[in-house]
C-alpha cells in the first residue's frame, strides 16, 4: 500500500510548494504510518527492542567502555564512550547494548 502512494508523495513534493507545507507533511506521515502499521502487524517477528533486550549486559573491567556497535566498524555506529560508575547497567544510545563494571571486590 505504501509503495502505491510513493509516486503521489513524490508528485506532491515536486509541485513547488513550500519546503514544509502541511499537505507534504501529511502525505509523508501517512506513508510512514502505513509502513509502521504493516510492520507491527507481523507478530511472528521480534521488534528491534526485543532483540537487543535478549543480549545480556556485557561485563567490563574498566570504568569506561567504548561502544562501536559491532566488531566491524563498517557495520557499527559512531564510537561512544560510556562511563560505568553507576550501579545499574549503562546503555549505548546508538545500539542499546548494555554494559556494567565488574567490581573485583
Amino acid at each position: 500500500m505504501a509503495m502505491r502512494r510513493l509516486p503521489q508523495v513524490l508528485k506532491t513534493l515536486s509541485l513547488g510548494a513550500p519546503a514544509r507545507s502541511l499537505s507534504t507533511e501529511k502525505a509523508i506521515s501517512s506513508v510512514i504510518g502505513d509502513h509502521t502499521a504493516k510492520w507491527m502487524q507481523d507478530t511472528s517477528k521480534k521488534s528491534p527492542m526485543e532483540l537487543i533486550n535478549e543480549v545480556p549486559p556485557i561485563k567490563v573491567d574498566g570504568r569506561i567502555v567504548a561502544c562501536e556497535g559491532d566488531i566491524n566498524p563498517a557495520l557499527g555506529h559512531p564510537i561512544e564512550f560510556i562511563c560505568l560508575d553507576r550501579d545499574e547497567p549503562a546503555v549505548c544510545k546508538y545500539c542499546g547494548l548494555r554494559f556494567y563494571q565488574d567490581h573485583h571486590h
